[in-house]
């Protein structure tokens, strides 16, 4: 009868602990997976047993009780780090531990796009009206190139009549960065992503700097003119050698309408004939050769074609009048003529 009765009792002792073993075994499970992001803050100051009690709240773990003894059978959860948590449920015990341990906080993501052919100027405005910038602080840092890392900044030339210094070398793409990103850390990114298309470059690209007798720097501002001047990409590399042929030519300039353009305080929608008199290093009717810069961000196929125009007896275009906006181009000035009653007529079409 005594014999029965410990076995019993030894048989209750065995069956509490298995329960309480499978219990607490179940109860440190994952919960079961969703796909809907779970968000969180731990508070500064709060301890293991507060934050397990806000896990068990938001649906993240099974027991608060379970977990607050696993951190401490662990030894973990004097490391836990404040701020804003995000985590999916079905995410482990031990993967939790791990991201309030390393503080893998919620990061706020800025989203901004700048297009090609946009001058610092628009670039400036953009950021400031997406509330992305001080435009005070923002225009102070772009006349301080020697703030940022980027290499293709080194090629800049030092030229009183460099309207802004680093003109055309924000490149033109979409961003995604920190919310709390400064107005310096923005224009290192856009600087250094000029960088970083270059290498998607053929290998042999600075070759063709020497090849074509130019800097990096005057590559660059002919890269910017066919970016304003050139809509339809089959026709950049063809402008390019328009443009080389009348850098060439001692005889004639330059006489890009664009570059008109960037040297008026307030672009005009038509020029007049007087706004081509305008003495401006910029204005490539009124100056020989290329202006002091880049007019605009160029896109990296402007800045290929830079590198790599087409060999044409091109001297003229002129955008035709039909709203394909390519263009008619022409060896001489009497073909040009002609190019441009041709677009005149394809208007009246």
């Amino acid at each position: 009868m005594v014999l029965a009765i410990v076995s019993f009792i030894i048989f209750l002792i065995v069956g509490v602990i298995a329960g309480g073993v499978f219990y607490g075994y179940s109860s440190l499970q994952p919960v079961e997976a969703q796909d809907e992001n779970i968000r969180f803050i731990v508070d500064p100051g709060m301890n293991s047993k507060q934050i397990a009690n806000r896990l068990e709240e938001k649906g993240l773990i099974r027991n608060q009780t379970s977990f607050t003894y696993y951190l401490k059978f662990k030894n973990e959860g004097q490391r836990f780090q404040a701020g804003e948590y995000e985590m999916k449920p079905g995410i482990t015990i031990d993967k939790i531990i791990q991201k309030l341990n390393h503080g893998e906080t919620v990061v706020d993501i800025i989203k901004f796009t700048i297009p090609e052919g946009y001058t610092l100027s628009q670039i400036a405005d953009k950021l400031s009206q997406e509330n992305l910038v001080n435009i005070d602080v923002l225009n102070e840092l772009l006349v301080q190139p020697e703030l940022f890392s980027s290499e293709s900044i080194k090629n800049i030339p030092e030229d009183e009549n460099l309207k802004y210094v680093l003109e055309g070398y924000l490149f033109p793409e979409t961003y995604e960065m920190k919310s709390d990103s400064s107005e310096q850390e923005i224009i290192e990114r856009m600087l250094l992503e000029l960088d970083r298309k270059l290498m998607t470059l053929p290998k042999n690209w600075q070759e063709q700097l020497e090849n074509q007798g130019i800097t990096f720097h005057e590559m660059m501002t002919i890269a910017s003119l066919i970016e304003r001047e050139v809509v339809v990409d089959e026709e950049r590399k063809t402008v390019a050698g328009v443009i080389y042929n009348r850098i060439r030519d001692k005889s004639i300039k330059l006489e890009i309408d664009a570059t008109v353009q960037y040297a008026l305080d307030e672009p005009k929608e038509r020029l007049l004939y007087e706004d081509l008199e305008i003495e401006s290093p910029y204005n490539t009717y009124y100056v020989e050769g290329l202006p002091p810069g880049p007019i605009a961000s160029p896109s990296i196929l402007s800045i290929e074609a830079a590198l790599y125009p087409e060999e044409t007896s091109y001297y003229y275009y002129v955008t035709k009048k039909d709203g394909s906006q390519e263009h008619l181009f022409a060896e001489t000035y009497e073909g040009h003529l002609q190019n441009i009653k041709k677009s005149k007529q394809t208007a009246q079409n």
